[in-house]
């Protein structure tokens, strides 16, 4: 599939990625868009006929820490330093 690469075509790409570009460069995006989909039509070529998809890049999975509830701060340690507080909370100016 050749697609062709024409002003209408950059001014439909910068209206949907919502930037805005002088006429004046439109040569040189049309030559890197150009590549770019001929890197892609490249890529059409390929047999994978017998190529399994693949879901994970890495064999492992889920290997995050443990979640486990610690506490780190006390609630007098986290207060200590507040500019306006009262006995347990921070106080804070409304706001609305």
């Amino acid at each position: 599939m050749k697609v062709q690469i024409n002003a209408e075509v950059i001014d439909k790409l910068c209206d949907l990625a919502k930037l805005s570009f002088p006429e004046s460069q439109y040569g040189k995006i049309q030559e890197d868009l150009t590549r770019m989909v001929g890197f892609a039509s490249k890529l059409q070529e390929l047999d994978t006929k017998n190529v399994a998809p693949l879901v994970f890049l890495l064999e492992e999975e889920n290997v995050w820490r443990t979640d486990e509830a610690v506490e780190n701060l006390s609630q007098a340690q986290a207060l200590k330093n507040a500019e306006v507080k009262d006995t347990d909370y921070f106080k804070i100016p409304k706001f609305m």
